[in-house]
């Protein structure tokens, strides 16, 4: 009598595993799938590996430097009472309103330091430059309220130093995947679909270079997505020298907090990457995930970004622009009159089409 294997299940669908002594391999009785016992033990082994693996971490220690004697105290901070963005710029900025939620009140305090920045990005586009961009992206937008493209906000656009958190790595990935391949075909009157199931395993290396993570709670996660990507070659140390004129978010996550999300970025990465070496399988499905890090290190760094914050029937809309490319992100707000009258326009005649193709 068959033997019961009641602690593994099918890898195809999860049902309870049986050993079958005439065909000496592990049998499902709910699929019919059967494999070969080492199989099956050495897919349980990278499952039991990559469970005890710990979760990759970076080395945090070295992001940001020490303020220099002096430089400090040519900065000024200022906070704002509604979303409680922390800014800085140099003595002679001033900010007159919150770049994040458009708030016209910042109260200016002393600047008190947190980490010093290790690099940064010069602004690379004028505001004049960052202004006609935004009302080219306003074109084309049949919706959008008359005085949102109105010449004085475009004025009220602001240059912003973000603070993001740049992760390099090598990885080391183990990654095992499910695949399937379906053929269907007739036999007799019948149409049979057959599916065959496999495992598929692959390692590699891999390096990662100045993996993005804003650091600012502030900033929509998909606007700085969608900016990137920025040219690092540009990327210098940091000097306070480049601040005058703009203004600077002080980090609110720090780079351990963000480096889960360096994680993800990584993971997905390099699950695309492997993915794309499995060629004719119609599925797959990571069973196994075991990426380990190497060599790994943080750089604190600000990045260039024009932002304006405007209100619209109450809800705020932030818009996001590279400082270097132009490339800008954001959500309009839509005329609701402008919308019935485009409805209209539109609905109308084709009811009466409509009706006239009943009617005949």
């Amino acid at each position: 009598m068959p033997t019961e294997v009641t602690n593994m299940k099918c890898p195809s669908c999860t049902g309870p595993l049986r050993f079958d002594e005439k065909t000496g391999k592990l049998q499902c009785d709910y699929c019919g799938s059967s494999f070969e016992p080492a199989l099956v033990e050495q897919l349980y082994a990278d499952k039991e590996k990559a469970a005890a693996a710990e979760t990759p971490e970076f080395d945090t220690a070295s992001a940001g430097g020490q303020w220099e004697a002096g430089e400090a105290e040519k900065l000024r901070a200022y906070n704002c009472p509604s979303c409680g963005a922390q800014l800085i710029c140099d003595d002679t900025t001033a900010a007159t309103s919150c770049p994040y939620c458009g708030n016209p009140t910042v109260v200016p305090g002393k600047f008190s330091g947190d980490l010093r920045p290790d690099c940064i990005i010069p602004f690379g586009m004028t505001k004049d430059e960052a202004a006609a961009a935004l009302k080219q992206f306003y074109k084309g937008k049949p919706l959008l309220p008359r005085f949102f493209a109105a010449q004085n906000h475009v004025d009220e656009i602001k240059g912003v130093y973000v603070p993001f958190w740049l992760f390099d790595a090598d990885t080391e990935s183990d990654i095992v995947f499910s695949g399937t391949k379906t053929r269907v075909y007739e036999s007799g009157d019948d149409t049979v679909t057959e599916t065959r199931h496999y495992r598929v395993a692959r390692s590699g290396r891999a390096s990662f270079e100045k993996v993005p993570v804003d650091g600012s709670s502030k900033m929509p996660d998909g606007h700085m997505d969608a900016v990137e990507p920025f040219d690092y070659s540009k990327l210098t140390d940091f000097s306070s020298a480049y601040l005058p004129g703009f203004l600077a978010e002080k980090y609110d996550v720090d780079a351990e907090t963000s480096a889960q999300r360096a994680n993800e970025r990584i993971e997905n990465s390099t699950l695309r990457a492997f993915e794309r070496t499995c060629d004719g399988y119609d599925s797959l499905t990571p069973d196994v995930k075991n990426i380990r890090l190497e060599n790994s290190s943080v750089k604190y760094a600000l990045l260039p970004v024009w932002l304006l914050s405007t209100k619209w029937n109450g809800k705020n809309f932030l818009f996001a622009m590279n400082g270097q490319t132009g490339k800008l992100v954001g959500e309009l707000p839509v005329s609701m009159g402008k919308f019935w009258l485009w409805f209209a326009g539109i609905a109308l005649p084709l009811m009466a089409i409509l009706g006239f193709i009943e009617y005949m």
